[in-house]
């Protein structure tokens, strides 16, 4: 098991910056965010110009990684594959197909996405669409020896109301979308806040947990008590703010990080634990976000490394 990050949480770096820093700071993985721009919603970068990625490209990046003994465990194109636009589904599926083109040269194993959702239609709906749209893509990808792999994050932020917009949140969905060639980038912090143990849901599907991110979230009882599990109504400034939970870095939160990576240990997972850094706490600027890694890399190399 290696302990990476993913860049995302330094939009306003640049890949040389990071890797330089992550060394020095002992991480041994970058799971490197290929958004095709940055802005367009918190967390995203555009770190790798996947779009237009030729040999010269290649050549760089793969000497950046090689000069700071540094993997690349996956690139991380995280969108919605089901955007009820067509338009800009189009523009989804031609920049994940790009992710997967890059992932190819550089000998990436893994392309992380989402499946997504159309909100504007029903659950059953959404899952014959996906039925109907994803295979293909996993079939672009495993024709070039790529894996591409889903986040269970419930991505509230892509329903009007803060409902899930990725379907793929919940163990059964996982094995929905196992059905459609896709294994999983797990990620705890979204499973306990919607009231799943997820250092249960390790063993069972083990052979599909091909690589992993690091977040924790910690939660407010009292406020869930006035506002319900799916949170605050009508004064939201951001979807995602149900105003009883927040993600934390690792080791500040209530995610039992002694026995998730005991229990991947336990069970051969021999990929990547990235920490994926979206802590409001240590956020605000790249020396904010930067202490916020190190205390993740504190709480985490002990277990990773045993």
């Amino acid at each position: 098991m290696r302990l990476g990050m993913l860049t995302a949480c330094l939009p306003e770096w640049t890949l040389p910056q990071i890797a330089a820093w992550a060394s020095r700071a002992g991480y041994e993985a970058l799971e490197v965010a290929v958004w095709p721009g940055a802005g367009g919603r918190d967390f995203e970068a555009s770190h790798l110009p996947v779009a237009d990625f030729g040999p010269r490209e290649v050549d760089q990046t793969l000497a950046l990684f090689d000069r700071h003994s540094l993997s690349l465990s996956a690139l991380a194109y995280y969108e919605n594959n089901l955007h009820p636009d067509p338009a800009r589904w189009e523009e989804i599926r031609t920049h994940l197909r790009h992710a997967i083109d890059a992932a190819q040269a550089l000998g990436v194993p893994y392309v992380g996405t989402f499946v997504g959702r159309d909100w504007t239609r029903t659950v059953a709906d959404n899952l014959a669409e996906a039925e109907r749209l994803l295979p293909e893509l996993v079939d672009y990808a495993g024709e070039r020896d790529v894996g591409l792999v889903v986040e269970n994050c419930v991505m509230e932020v892509w329903h009007p109301d803060g409902y899930p917009g990725n379907l793929a949140y919940s163990p059964q969905l996982w094995e929905w979308v196992f059905s459609l060639g896709f294994r999983l980038n797990w990620d705890p912090s979204h499973l306990l806040r919607i009231g799943i143990d997820p250092v249960a849901t390790i063993a069972p599907y083990a052979d599909r947990i091909v690589h992993a991110q690091a977040k924790d979230v910690e939660t407010d009882a009292s406020a869930r008590q006035r506002y319900g599990f799916f949170g605050r109504v009508g004064d939201r400034e951001r979807p995602w703010e149900a105003g009883w939970w927040r993600y934390r870095v690792p080791g500040l939160g209530e995610i039992d990080w002694v026995r998730v990576v005991d229990r991947l240990h336990e069970h051969g997972f021999t990929g990547t634990l990235s920490v994926e850094h979206e802590d409001p706490v240590w956020s605000g600027d790249p020396d904010r976000v930067t202490r916020g890694l190190r205390i993740a890399h504190r709480t985490l190399l002990p277990l990773v490394a045993g």
